[in-house]
């Protein structure tokens, strides 16, 4: 099922099963492949040639490899890391795609001015925007301030631009305790975060829908770990403002 608002551009002059297919990734990548289907979430996205991106959090670096071999050499990944330690781990991936780097930056210490302004075609956040209602001192996830982190994207992102969100289907209610509890996120919070802070929403995809996911067990549970139901939404920021 696709959930859309708005004009969609198409994107099926990109050959994203090449990006995916092509040699070089590790094993400990690819074997995520078959549930995360990469090329049909990028195509939805509308990720294209030559653009700037950024993915936050980078983490083991999956979808950063995917796209800067989308984008190609014309284009450039930033991948968002939470130390330097975590950019060192990157040596191997930064020598495959020398069109990616790296910026170093925690969650919650993301202000409206911490990224370029009007500089990414293209923002992806992978199973991550949940974690700006995620708060737990003793696993190292202090208060985030969503506001902030939807005013950075908001400034970084040109006039035009996409920003990609792959997460958790959780149920309505409040997002601090059910992240807290399950890290799981209702897409119809997700969607209202970003209008609020002046995205459109243009389209919800069900390609990673788990029709037998409890919504209420948490997704590191290993009963549903790796079989989660996930959403997949595209917003743009508006061309002219």
């Amino acid at each position: 099922m696709l959930l859309a608002c708005g004009a969609v551009q198409s994107s099926t002059s990109v050959d994203y099963a090449a990006a995916v297919a092509a040699p070089g990734r590790p094993a400990d990548m690819i074997k995520f492949d078959a549930a995360w289907k990469p090329a049909a979430v990028l195509e939805f996205l509308q990720l294209e040639p030559r653009m700037h991106v950024l993915d936050i959090p980078a983490d083991a670096g999956y979808y950063s490899e995917i796209m800067a071999r989308v984008v190609g050499p014309e284009g450039h990944v930033i991948a968002l890391v939470y130390d330097e330690k975590a950019r060192s781990d990157f040596a191997p991936l930064r020598a495959r795609n020398p069109n990616i780097s790296f910026q170093p930056l925690q969650l919650h210490a993301i202000r409206p001015d911490s990224l370029t302004p009007d500089h990414f075609d293209f923002v992806l956040l992978h199973l991550m925007y949940h974690d700006v209602y995620w708060e737990d001192e003793k696993a190292g996830a202090p208060h985030v301030d969503p506001a902030n982190v939807l005013a950075a994207l908001y400034r970084a992102v040109k006039p035009g631009g996409i920003v990609g969100i792959i997460d958790f289907v959780g149920k309505p209610g409040d997002p601090r305790v059910i992240v807290n509890q399950l890290h799981r996120i209702d897409p119809a919070r997700v969607r209202a975060d970003f209008e609020g802070a002046g995205f459109v929403f243009e389209a919800r995809s069900d390609l990673l829908h788990v029709a037998n996911d409890d919504h209420t067990i948490l997704v590191f549970d290993p009963t549903i770990r790796g079989k989660t139901d996930e959403f997949v939404s595209r917003f743009r920021k508006p061309r002219t403002q």
